[in-house]
């Protein structure tokens, strides 16, 4: 299989970055294979320019999107799959890979009519979180971050969707360094197992 990794962290000094390294040795060590957008590393330009709202707002899918956007929509299409992979930011993915979601779900290839974007295998969302996976149930955000990215985000531009959190991972908590080695081989199990 072919898996397309949309990675959004500000910095390599995180579980987030160890995470996603486990998570494609984990698919290299089941012959999958992978391409990386790194956001920040690429410097995606997240901002949609006025050009870009107009094609959306009037749904004028003869004017192409810029190349950067082509080159991203280019990878979902030549995948099986696509993986997010984030730390939580105020209860969201960072700002960074919401501006990706602005301008590459253009109109004509992630909505509208006759859209060009194919339908993938699976979606998967795999988050680093500070705060516990019992704080998430009972403030119910957790619940929230899956409407969001799953039904919303994802919808149904894949035919199966997973959102994974790996919780207590705030420096202040004792569990941070408790489940490192945990969090690591749950990442490669999930990399191995796709």
């Amino acid at each position: 299989m072919k898996v397309f990794i949309v990675y959004c962290h500000p910095s390599e000094d995180s579980l987030t970055r160890h995470i996603r390294d486990s998570f494609i040795k984990g698919l290299e060590s089941a012959g999958h294979r992978c391409i990386l957008s790194d956001l920040y590393k690429m410097n995606f330009n997240t901002v949609i320019s006025e050009a870009e709202y107009l094609r959306e707002a009037y749904y004028r899918k003869e004017i192409p999107p810029p190349p950067d956007v082509l080159a991203e929509q280019e990878k979902i299409n030549a995948s099986d799959v696509i993986v997010f992979i984030y730390p939580v930011f105020w209860s969201d993915a960072p700002a960074k890979l919401k501006g990706w979601f602005d301008r590459v779900w253009t109109y004509g290839f992630a909505y509208g009519d006759n859209r060009s974007m194919k339908q993938l295998e699976k979606a998967l969302v795999i988050i680093s979180a500070g705060n516990t996976l019992e704080y998430f149930s009972e403030t119910g955000l957790g619940d929230a971050m899956e409407k969001v990215m799953l039904r919303d985000r994802i919808f149904d531009r894949a035919k199966e969707k997973e959102m994974i959190i790996f919780d207590a991972t705030s420096r202040e908590l004792k569990e941070r360094e408790q489940n490192w080695d945990l969090h690591l081989k749950r990442a490669f199990d999930l990399g191995a197992g796709l």
